[in-house]
């Protein structure tokens, strides 16, 4: 079955690609193999040096890649330089702390020597979803380059060339041939990926169904994982915050790359003492997006990646209507060329809707009422998931205390949640485990190995 490449602005196919036999994978995987022992042996300096070519390549292709980006996935040109972007800064990040992060840590024992020395996993399997079709594989796969690892690229089947692209990116910066492979390869064929002795370990990010697949299967070979997977992130607006700028952030957090992002604000929990201005103020904010071509500079909502995403966002929105919801704005799919969803929000959900309970990828932003702050703490909290959060307040003191009581792997006061190379990122509960990013994220695929030695005296002689 082929892969194909659709611009979701205008439904039409860019391009196919023919899928890899098993033969094929069994023979990237093992000159990945090879490839790793060799990139392991290169120094620290000599793999950043790789990494800063790479990140000097994305900046002098920016806007060619941003483009590409755009036709295969749909999201605004200036998201997409600004992705490519932070693709560069990644690389530059750990080409610069790399070395520190995984430098021999001594230990005091009672040894005459002992520490604790990082080494490469060897071959990293990377499950890669089409929202960030680039950040999301640069954000795994610079700091397993960094450590000495090898990766190999299952991506999304609805960004092929992006994903073809990706092996050229790194190939050009100098990373050596089979250090990084793109795996053309059905979804079928992952567990055959994660089987292979080959492989050491597996990334993904992408959904919580996938999320369950990708463990068992690692788990059942042994394999170390990482998994991001959904959110449903609250966005806690208590009674003193500053409702002017509160709500510019609220429609940048809600509708960024069309509302198709894990860390979206999704559920806006509003106290009662600000709660009927704040929807009167987001609704004249999101009633003024222009909805249009992504290529042109004036747009703000993007299309959606795909006709079915589109399909099940507009169910969980009629349901949640007919479960009680009040619609707001939008709340429909727009009739013209392409996969568009009129910017939307929902009012007085309540836990009888499926918008309360489940993660809408979309442009729709749903108001929870809350009896107050308490409430609004709890409600924050009474989801499967815990990617992010924020919590929007005057009082940062406050916000702080509040911030500890999240049940979510970072929370954000008075900003958007964002992943930055510099914080760990990661989530709990449904929304998976382990981290990216920091030296958390370099540490995730490294044999983390203590040596611990005592010098043998020497026997007198007779």
């Amino acid at each position: 079955m082929p892969y194909v490449s659709l611009n979701p602005a205008t439904n039409r196919v860019l391009g196919s690609y023919v899928s890899w036999d098993s033969h094929r994978l069994a023979d990237a995987l093992a000159r990945a193999a090879a490839a790793q022992k060799e990139w392991a042996q290169r120094s620290f300096a000599e793999r950043a040096a790789v990494l800063r070519e790479v990140a000097i390549h994305l900046r002098l292709a920016r806007d060619r890649y941003a483009e590409l980006i755009t036709r295969e996935m749909g999201k605004l040109l200036r998201e997409a330089r600004a992705e490519v972007e932070k693709c560069a800064t990644a690389c530059e990040y750990y080409a610069q702390h790399g070395a520190l992060f995984l430098q021999d840590e001594p230990v005091e024992t009672d040894a005459a020597k002992s520490y604790v020395t990082y080494a490469p996993l060897g071959v990293v399997l990377a499950i890669m979803p089409w929202n960030f079709p680039f950040w999301q594989v640069f954000r795994a796969a610079a700091p397993a380059l960094m450590a000495g690892n090898a990766v190999v690229l299952k991506h999304a089947s609805n960004v092929p060339q992006c994903a073809l692209t990706l092996e050229t990116v790194f190939r050009d910066g100098g990373v050596p041939e089979g250090v990084f492979t793109t795996l053309m390869i059905e979804a079928g064929d992952v567990a055959d990926a994660i089987a292979s002795h080959h492989v050491q370990a597996v990334t993904l990010t992408g959904s919580e169904e996938a999320g369950r697949r990708v463990a068992t299967v690692a788990g059942q070979h042994l394999k170390k994982c990482v998994l991001e997977l959904g959110g449903s992130d609250p966005f806690i607006v208590l009674a003193d915050a500053d409702l002017d700028f509160t709500v510019e952030q609220a429609v940048a957090s809600r509708f960024l790359n069309c509302g198709q992002s894990c860390i979206a604000a999704k559920r806006f929990i509003v106290v009662p003492e600000i709660a009927d201005e704040f929807v009167a103020r987001l609704k004249n904010r999101v009633e003024a997006l222009v909805v249009g071509d992504p290529m042109d500079e004036a747009t703000h909502i993007a299309p959606m990646a795909r006709l079915d995403l589109r399909e099940t966002l507009h169910r969980q929105v009629t349901d949640s209507i007919a479960q009680g919801a009040v619609p707001v704005t939008g709340c429909a799919p727009l009739v013209r060329e392409g996969v568009y969803y009129a910017p939307s929000i929902l009012d007085h959900v309540t836990a009888r809707c499926r918008a309360y309970h489940e993660e809408l990828f979309g442009p729709v932003a749903t108001i929870i009422r809350a009896a107050g702050e308490e409430e609004a703490l709890a409600i924050a909290n009474e989801t499967r998931f815990g990617l992010g959060a924020s919590i929007w307040s005057r009082d940062t003191a406050r916000a702080e205390a509040a911030a500890r009581r999240i049940e979510a792997g970072s929370v954000f006061i008075n900003g958007m949640v964002k992943s930055d190379p510099r914080l760990p990122f990661g989530g709990v509960k449904a929304s998976g485990f382990g981290r990216e990013l920091s030296y958390h994220g370099i540490r995730e695929f490294v044999n983390v190995k203590t040596v611990w030695s005592r010098p043998v005296r020497a026997r007198a002689r007779t």
